[in-house]
């Protein structure tokens, strides 16, 4: 293969995603319902036709956004939660940590912040959120709190309630800071968000005179 073929090799490649990341701004920008194809497209610097050979629909356009916003969670954090045996507060803070590297990255913000934005006025898109983000989440978390309860590594509490109380104060956070605009004078701080939820999470579930937190 010369340089010439690689070179539109890697092109190739590269157009999902600059496809998305087109398709991500316009969405944010005029919103999902008034956001046309072509609009996209020529942000993005193609032809309508050249996206619809890779996004059939507007619809699929967001899918590919949030398959690409979960994908270090899905590949990654989801795998290592399911095969984990020990201590579970180790995990849960990995988890949250990742949460936190992927939403202080602007481009991954303006995701979760769209879907807020958007979700009332398209089920179709909370249905699409619900299965690709929170359907493979909260069974993991679910199942992993439930062998530390089993394990005597945490208190005896309720493994579904507990992960509600685990992804609870980030989605609360974001939506204050994205969608109602209370947010603290530093901005999102999701740097002090974390800290402080996880020493009060981990204080709360760890079982008396256990260890410290992680």
């Amino acid at each position: 293969m010369n340089s010439t073929d690689k070179k539109f090799r890697r092109r190739a490649e590269a157009r999902p995603d600059e496809m998305l990341d087109a398709a991500l701004a316009v969405f944010a920008e005029k919103g999902f319902a008034a956001t046309k194809v072509d609009e996209v497209a020529r942000r993005a610097g193609v032809s309508k036709g050249t996206v619809y050979l890779y996004f059939p629909s507007k619809e699929a356009l967001m899918e590919g956004i949030v398959r690409r916003a979960v994908a270090p969670i899905a590949e990654r954090a989801l795998p290592d939660m399911a095969q984990f045996e020990g201590d579970p507060r180790l995990p849960i803070a990995m988890l949250v940590h990742t949460l936190q590297n992927l939403l202080s990255d602007p481009n991954n913000l303006a995701v979760p912040r769209l879907i807020l934005r958007e979700i009332m006025n398209f089920p179709a898109i909370a249905e699409l959120y619900r299965r690709e983000v929170l359907g493979k989440v909260i069974p993991a978390l679910t199942a992993l709190v439930a062998r530390g309860v089993a394990s005597g590594q945490l208190r005896k509490v309720d493994p579904e309630m507990t992960v509600r109380s685990i992804v609870g104060p980030i989605v609360a956070h974001v939506a204050l800071s994205e969608v109602f605009g209370v947010r603290p004078e530093e901005g999102l701080a999701l740097d002090r968000l974390v800290e402080n939820h996880l020493d009060i999470l981990f204080h709360g579930i760890s079982p008396a005179g256990g260890e410290e937190t992680p």
